[in-house]
């Protein structure tokens, strides 16, 4: 037998599923589409700050980091983005990676282990699914915001560490994890919380600074971040933050760190850039969130299933993988490119368009969006919908 015979009927029963997805190449200007699919959430990925930011960085140290971080792949540039990120989140201190999927498989792993617990959320982003697995520690998959079966877990372990893992802003759904319970519990029974802040940072709380600033939670030694700097601060890569000790053992530990290349000069200059204009216009993750709550309102106008917006994610439910490609089409059709998330990325039925606001967003852009969900809404798939 041919060994790519497996691979293309593979491919054939997810193209009749619905579940083919293919790699569709952008212009610079999304083709001439209202961007609604990005997670540029605050609008700097075009701004001319971070642009002469990635410049400059490039001109000083070239294009490239040139090695791990722990050979040539530290510059000044790292270890002053270490530091603002650390202090702009309330952490004591921080250690930049080239991903945030690299961040938190770090984290996860190197702060867990054999004879460890992890519990973790049931819709945690795939990074954090993926962290579980290779940390080789014993995992407890949580119901979605389910504080008791976490309390639960903590409480009947024979596991002398754990871990408590979540997405601080869930990517699909949007909404915040019980962030401040999480941690009341994690603390009972002498577990680290790790928060992912990929969807929260930029949005959620004082300027931006992240879910956990927003509970109350920023600089608690018993708490660990990981963030990305591709979504509101529209660069590349990732970073873990914490107490001393955590950055340390990381450092010595964190496979990710030690063995990938660190992350290039140009995404350092415009992640250094965009903490510069977030700090100087805090009014930004404010404008994101009220926009968001105006997708919203748009989609439920039309009868469409959405939920209340926690940052910048609001999902339109559809149900079948049919229904949302058929949906994301109709949005194409209409001038508009917005996700479209179908299994594995959701649950079998819980297919939908993923919007995105920025905080760019004009009345212009929210009227084509009222007019593409509007389309969506009276397509002939309706009935497949959930």
């Amino acid at each position: 037998m041919n060994p790519l015979d497996r691979l293309r009927e593979a491919a054939a029963r997810r193209e009749d599923a619905g579940l083919r997805r293919r790699l569709r190449p952008r212009t610079a200007d999304h083709d001439g589409l209202v961007d609604l699919a990005s997670n540029d959430y605050l609008g700097l990925s075009r701004d001319p700050r971070l642009i002469e930011g990635a410049v400059r960085a490039v001109r000083e140290y070239g294009t490239g980091s040139t090695g791990s971080r722990l050979v040539t792949g530290t510059t000044r540039l790292h270890a002053e983005l270490d530091e603002r990120l650390a202090a702009f989140c309330g952490a004591a201190a921080g250690l930049t990676f080239s991903s945030g999927y690299l961040a938190n498989l770090g984290a996860v792993a190197a702060l867990s282990g054999p004879g460890s617990l992890v519990v973790s959320d049931q819709v945690n982003h795939a990074s954090i699914v993926d962290a579980c697995r290779l940390s080789r520690a014993r995992v407890a998959i949580a119901p979605h915001r389910d504080t008791a079966a976490v309390e639960a877990a903590l409480r009947d372990r024979a596991e002398e560490h754990a871990l408590v893992v979540t997405d601080a802003v869930f990517s699909v759904d949007g909404d915040l994890a019980p962030l401040a319970e999480l941690h009341r519990l994690a603390r009972r029974h002498g577990a680290l919380l790790v928060i992912d802040e990929a969807h929260a940072l930029g949005v959620v709380g004082e300027y931006g600074r992240g879910a956990a600033w927003a509970a109350g939670l920023a600089g608690e030694p018993d708490v660990v971040l990981t963030l990305t700097l591709s979504k509101s601060l529209a660069s590349q890569g990732g970073a873990v933050l914490g107490a001393p000790e955590v950055v340390e053992a990381l450092v010595d530990t964190g496979r990710t760190m030690i063995f990938d290349t660190g992350l290039n000069p140009a995404a350092l200059g415009a992640a250094l850039a965009a903490l510069d204009v977030i700090e100087a216009a805090p009014e930004l993750p404010a404008r994101a969130r009220a926009h968001a709550r105006a997708i919203v309102k748009i989609a439920e106008s039309h009868g469409l299933v959405t939920s209340t917006p926690d940052a910048a994610v609001v999902p339109v439910f559809l149900g079948q993988a049919r229904a949302a490609l058929r949906g994301a089409e109709t949005c194409l059709e209409n001038g508009l490119k917005v996700g479209c998330f179908r299994p594995p990325s959701v649950p079998e039925g819980r297919a939908c368009l993923r919007i995105t606001a920025r905080a760019s967003l004009d009345e212009s852009e929210l009227t084509a969006l009222e007019q593409g969900l509007r389309a969506v809404a009276r397509s002939d798939d309706r009935n497949l919908l959930a």
